[in-house]
């Protein structure tokens, strides 16, 4: 017999979104190359709501792909197997004060790229158009409403 996955409140949704992103860290990135899909873990340099910001270099090749389409797709798995998927825009992030912080949250960076003007360094700020939620696989997504704050820069 198929388990059943317990009844979601849809107002906790947003919540429940959240937990997954937070417990999972790693998502998984899926950009196209022509026809052809590409998919890597990445590591989030800030999440805003369901906006999250990714740090890349111009050489790598996600670069490319990303100029030629900006459409991507970021997919949260955690150890109990709910995921959340969220469907965007990647766009290259040029506000200086938003960059200027990220780059002060972020050590790592820091310690890599030497200065906030590297010419290598690349912030994309993933623009969430759709969320949806899935608990253990229970084989239907729940669509996550955006709310201001998810939409917030």
């Amino acid at each position: 017999m198929k388990p059943e996955p317990a009844p979601i409140d849809p107002s906790r949704l947003p919540e429940l979104a959240m937990q997954v992103m937070s417990n999972a860290r790693f998502p998984m990135l899926a950009t196209m190359d022509g026809d052809q899909p590409r998919l890597r873990p990445v590591s989030p340099v800030r999440t805003d709501g369901f906006t999250v910001y990714v740090a890349s270099l111009r050489r790598y090749h996600k670069t490319t792909e990303l100029v030629s389409n900006p459409k991507v797709e970021l997919c949260y798995l955690d150890d109990g197997h709910d995921q959340v998927r969220i469907t965007g825009t990647a766009e290259v992030l040029t506000d200086l004060l938003v960059k200027q912080s990220i780059w002060d949250e972020n050590r790592l960076m820091r310690q890599f790229l030497g200065t906030l003007d590297n010419p290598e360094l690349i912030i994309y700020r993933i623009k969430p158009h759709n969320v949806r939620y899935m608990q253990e696989w229970a084989l239907a997504y729940h669509e996550v409403p955006l709310t201001e704050r998810a939409d917030e820069v």
